[in-house]
């Protein structure tokens, strides 16, 4: 090993263990000066850790860079070890729960209607069948609300479309829905695709309000779709309704409406390469707010997720 440096094989005993967790922190957002904002430190102080970590360590472990840090090999090796470690950390407590048989309690779900998503459902499943001690509520909310919920700490997981996600949350990619615009058959462009949304501003159109994801809200403005509101619905189902009941066209996710539509009653009337779409996330609060069921859910459905052809 002549030009190689020697491995510290006291490293473990020298090194302070906090030091792991701020280079953790620096790297999930994004910057120093970020994460002692969200440390609610002084930037030289957290600049003097990762120093003392690197010096510890004997490689440079991030590039400074204009937009905040960029993260070289040894870095890269070094933070998925760090995600490894605080993992364990965090996990530690509900397994040692687990281990006593003392899981219980509610684990409060905040989520957009109609979710359509089958590793949602068999994480449900698993945590029923591994834990029946826990208790699963479930509420219905507009997305907004469903940000809003768990930044209060009314709900431990959450289900929503985010166009700008809270910094104070943790997303995970959960799906992707694509929006159509659907008529019922007794319309009169039942079974016709009408190549230019805009050609359809005139048409009696049902909203959904705060449900309604920021991409769609977009598009609609591009359009001038809406400018007509023939009926208002927060609820899937209900936008549903009053679309069969020829009250007006509306937007569905297609998955929603390929689950609900059993007769055919439901005509897409765009072509498929001008749909928007948009990602739905798994949201949490940060790590420390999380109570062992929660852990445990997210324990459930991260594996669903990893699990080959999952598509998110």
């Amino acid at each position: 090993m002549d030009d190689k440096k020697k491995i510290d094989t006291s490293f473990a005993r020298k090194v302070d263990w906090n030091l792991f967790q701020l280079f953790h922190e620096i790297v999930r957002a994004g910057g120093i000066g970020a994460a002692a904002r969200r440390l609610n430190r002084q930037q030289p102080t957290v600049s003097a850790g990762l120093k003392r970590l690197e010096d510890h360590l004997g490689v440079t472990l991030l590039k400074r860079t204009a937009s905040g840090v960029e993260l070289l090999p040894a870095g890269r090796a070094l933070f998925d070890l760090c995600e490894t470690m605080m993992g364990a950390a965090r996990a530690a407590p509900h397994d040692v729960a687990v281990a006593a048989g003392l899981v219980e309690g509610i684990i409060n779900i905040r989520m957009i209607s109609s979710v359509v998503s089958p590793a949602f459902d068999e994480a449900l499943a698993g945590l029923h069948k591994h834990h029946p001690g826990v208790g699963i509520h479930i509420d219905v909310a507009p997305w907004r609300n469903v940000i809003e919920a768990l930044k209060s700490g009314e709900a431990e997981v959450g289900i929503a479309c985010d166009n700008a996600p809270d910094a104070a949350l943790c997303y995970q990619p959960l799906m992707k829905e694509v929006q159509q615009l659907y008529c019922h058959r007794a319309h009169a462009l039942y079974g016709m695709t009408v190549p230019q949304p805009s050609d359809l501003a005139a048409e009696s159109f049902i909203a959904t309000g705060l449900d309604e994801p920021q991409e769609l809200a977009n598009f609609r403005t591009r359009y001038g779709l809406g400018s007509r509101i023939g009926g208002y619905a927060e609820n899937l189902h209900e936008t549903k309704r009053l679309i069969e009941l020829g009250v007006g066209i509306g937007f569905l996710p297609t998955c929603v409406a390929e689950t609900l539509d059993h007769d055919g009653a439901l005509w897409p009337m765009l072509p498929e390469a001008v749909l928007p779409a948009y990602q739905v996330y798994l949201v949490t609060r940060d790590e420390p707010a999380r109570n062992t069921p929660t852990e445990l859910f997210l324990a459930e459905i991260m594996g669903k997720l990893r699990e080959p052809g999952r598509d998110t």
